[in-house]
């Protein structure tokens, strides 16, 4: 059985807690902090593929970053080595089920079923998604982790 602290060596991260690695937001100590400890390899991250074209494309419109940045941005997240995840039938399964039980959108359920089903904790920055799925007990704010 594994103790809760062991359980929180396992995370997937949502885009709103990725995206804060490149700009300076709320709680942007904390989502660097998780960063740093995967680096450290005190933790293990996972993600669905569908982070890295969101994370390119909100940095993509963020007028304070240049395409180079954006570039640069794709690259470290491709090369630190977190495991990305292509979608696969269960998952998919999963998350449609979210997305209709909670009200949410497919892409923030990808991100949710992945964690259910590898039973890691799901952890966002985005408050309104939260209050949708705070119930579900595999899920933090970042700024309680």
């Amino acid at each position: 059985m594994e103790t809760k602290e062991e359980l929180n060596k396992y995370y997937v991260l949502d885009s709103s807690v990725v995206i804060k690695w490149f700009s300076n937001e709320e709680h942007t100590d904390i989502a660097l902090k998780l960063r740093d400890m995967f680096v450290m390899g005190d933790i293990e991250i996972v993600v669905p593929d569908l982070q890295i074209y969101e994370i390119a494309n909100a940095l993509r419109y963020n007028k304070q970053i240049e395409r180079t940045d954006v570039d640069n941005a794709v690259k470290s997240l491709i090369e630190i080595g977190i495991k990305v995840i292509s979608p696969k039938r269960e998952i998919m399964k999963k998350a449609i089920d979210f997305s209709y039980d909670y009200d949410l959108t497919i892409y923030d359920s990808c991100f949710i079923a992945l964690a259910k089903e590898l039973n890691f904790v799901f952890v966002t920055a985005d408050e309104k998604l939260y209050k949708k799925i705070k119930s579900l007990n595999f899920v933090k704010l970042l700024k309680d982790v």
